[in-house]
């Protein structure tokens, strides 16, 4: 246990808190708020190959929802070919059922880790024990947002985490993943009236959780969540051009 907190602490902690830093300090106009927004947008684009191959395969399972239940129909009773069969699918097709998580599982613990970083990582005594000898120590940092708002101030979190929640909302409608029933399917089944509760309910879980832990973790979850956007609509176009639509021709 005590590795894996020492590891977590100089893989993940320490190397946010000082990007973080770099680029406060050589940021025009020292802005916390901007520097957050910056290194966000660096970590999405480290994980940006991963999360358009997880959005891809994501895509090509809604539309493969068919020809599944028609193998789930066709081997009920026979829970081994069952399985073959969807694994002579998913390789048919190239997708990898859990390629989808996997965004989201690398950014907990990053989330976790930033989650540290602004809530303890700022104070003077902390910053000079973990600041590499090539980052300079900025002393206390500027907690003023574009030169007007107040990262504290509960009615600026309250603000950005509405704006989370909603651009949360945005980035469901426009996966599709939500609300939607492939072709084929019981617009009244189980999953499909869960995948609606869940379209209203993660705003509001991140709406609640953005207001709890503050404006900094407001502006990273809104970015983060907007960048999401950004490529789900990169992947929905290519589906539209036809680029990336599964095969589907597989005969069992």
């Amino acid at each position: 246990m005590n590795f894996l907190i020492q590891f977590y602490h100089l893989i993940l902690l320490q190397p946010l808190l000082n990007g973080l830093v770099l680029i406060y300090v050589f940021l025009p106009g020292h802005d916390l708020g901007v520097a957050v927004i910056a290194i966000t947008l660096i970590i999405r684009l480290l994980l940006h190959p991963l999360a358009i191959k997880g959005l891809r395969s994501q895509k090509k399972m809604a539309v493969l929802q068919p020809k599944m239940k028609e193998i789930q129909e066709k081997f009920k009773a026979d829970k081994a070919q069952q399985s073959k069969a969807m694994m002579d699918l998913y390789r048919e097709e190239k997708i990898s059922p859990l390629s989808g998580c996997l965004p989201l599982l690398l950014q907990l613990p990053i989330i976790i880790a930033l989650y540290q970083v602004f809530s303890r990582g700022l104070a003077p005594d902390f910053l000079a024990a973990n600041l590499y000898s090539f980052t300079p120590n900025p002393g206390v940092m500027n907690q003023i947002f574009l030169g007007v708002f107040d990262l504290h101030n509960k009615s600026f979190i309250l603000v950005v985490a509405l704006l989370a929640g909603v651009a949360q909302f945005w980035q469901a409608k426009t996966s599709g993943s939500f609300g939607n029933t492939p072709a084929g399917g019981d617009k009244n089944d189980f999953t499909g009236l869960m995948q609606k509760q869940i379209l209203y309910v993660f705003p509001i879980i991140t709406l609640i959780f953005v207001y709890r832990l503050g404006g900094v973790i407001g502006i990273y979850w809104l970015f983060s969540t907007l960048f999401s956007v950004g490529e789900q609509y990169l992947v929905n176009r290519k589906f539209r051009g036809g680029a990336d639509l599964p095969r589907t021709g597989l005969k069992f």
